[in-house]
This record gives structure tokens, sequence and C-alpha cells, in this order.
């Protein structure tokens, strides 16, 4: 995907990026590629993969929620950014912050962020497991994101105790995501959730398996969720 290719496909979805946006994009792959020789931040660096797997990839949230407003959002294990930082160059209106448990990707998105120019953005080293329980986090965003972090019944121990009540859990998946929602299904309705929407489309060019899971926050989380790190993965709410 090169970029007039990548422009002309999000225009069709009626995301039209300016000069500066465009260059931010630009910016965001010089920058990635060169840390990434330091440090493991992605496996993807070719010009035309990183533009379609991870820039348009982590923008096609955008086809089926309305990210227009003001909202903050928590993406959750962001690694290098995706999906929020391309999110936030699309919408700049968008008040960011990344939990991840890496130091290393946390010093690498706060070069990120300045070599953007972005306003509103906040990076937390932390666990999601511990950060989900700190009084002033817990519960205080509109919209938490994840993308392709762990299975849903432990994805959504890590992220909906995040989730202000009445906001929105946005989990993007590849394939076999109805099997995972069905395994989910009672950690998602224990921790104050319910299944919205389920969106399926295929990854232009490659025409691989992408799912939008949105979920709303109907009920407060039990204050024992999430419980301590690692416990999610090893014994999923089931």
């Amino acid at each position: 995907m090169d970029t007039s290719l990548f422009t002309s496909m999000l225009e069709e979805k009626g995301i039209s990026l300016s000069p500066t946006q465009l260059k931010q994009f630009e910016t965001y792959y010089r920058l990635l590629v060169e840390w990434n020789e330091k440090m493991n931040l992605t496996a993807i660096t070719e010009k035309p993969e990183v533009y379609l797997k991870h820039f348009y990839d982590s923008i096609s949230a955008a086809f089926y929620f309305d990210f227009t407003k003001e909202y903050s959002i928590c993406d959750v294990g962001a690694g290098a950014g995706f999906p929020s930082i391309p999110l936030k160059i699309c919408f700049p209106n968008l008040k960011i912050s990344i939990v991840d448990s890496l130091q290393k990707r946390i010093t690498f998105l706060n070069e990120l962020s300045k070599g953007l120019q972005l306003d509103n953005v906040t990076f937390y080293h932390d666990r999601a497991e511990t950060f989900g329980q700190k009084g002033e986090i817990r519960e205080s965003f509109d919209i938490v994101m994840a993308r392709a972090v762990a299975r849903m019944s432990v994805l959504s121990e890590l992220c909906l105790p995040l989730v202000k009540v009445n906001g929105t859990f946005i989990a993007m998946k590849a394939a076999s995501v109805s099997d995972e929602l069905e395994d989910g299904k009672k950690a998602i309705t224990t921790l104050g959730g319910t299944v919205k929407e389920v969106h399926h489309f295929l990854l232009p060019i490659e025409n691989s398996d992408r799912n939008i899971v949105i979920i709303e926050k109907k009920k407060t989380t039990p204050k024992k969720y999430p419980r301590k790190p690692g416990t999610p993965n090893r014994s999923p709410i089931n």
C-alpha cells in the first residue's frame, strides 16, 4: 500500500488527510524503522506493509465507530503505538493514554510523540492489571482499545475495568473471533460489559480477516478485577 492508495482508500471511508497529517505518517514510519534497529518494535518494516498492516489497520476501527468527538481513550498494550497513535493523527481531538509494560517502548512513544508534535497524549509504564486498580484511573475512560493483545476472556479483564460506565471497549482482532467471544462471554458479563456489535472485514490487498468487536460497559466492574498480574492469563474468568 503506497501513500496515495492509503490516502484514497481512507477518503473512500470518509477520512480525509491534510498534508500535515500525511507528513506525520511519514515521520511515524521513519521513526519506527529507526528505533526498530535499536529495539524490537515490529517485525514489519517495509513501507507498503507498515502503511497497510499498522497504519490502515489501526484506523479501520474508525470505519465502524465515530471518533470525531473529544473522547478520552486508553490503549492497552499498544507496543509501537497501534492503534491509538494513527487514530490520533487522523482525529487530533482525541485524548490518548497508552499503558505498556515495557519501559523501552514507553521511551520510544515519548520520542514519537515529540516527533509528531502531538498534544493530549500520556504514556504509562505499567501492567494493565495494576493500572486498572488505580483509583484515579479505574473506570475513567470513554473508550478503551486493544489490538491483538490476548484472547477475549483475558483482554476483557485487562480493559473493561478501565472503561467508565456507559463507555465502550473496542477490541481489534484477527480471525476466529466468534470462538473467542463464546469463551469470553462470562468474563464480559462479569466485568459489566455487553457485546454490541461485531464487524468483520478483509484487510485490503492481502485479504486477511479482521474483526472489530464493540462492547458497551453497562455496569460497574466488581472491585476484585483486574486480578494480580499474570492471573487473568493463567486462569481466565469462565
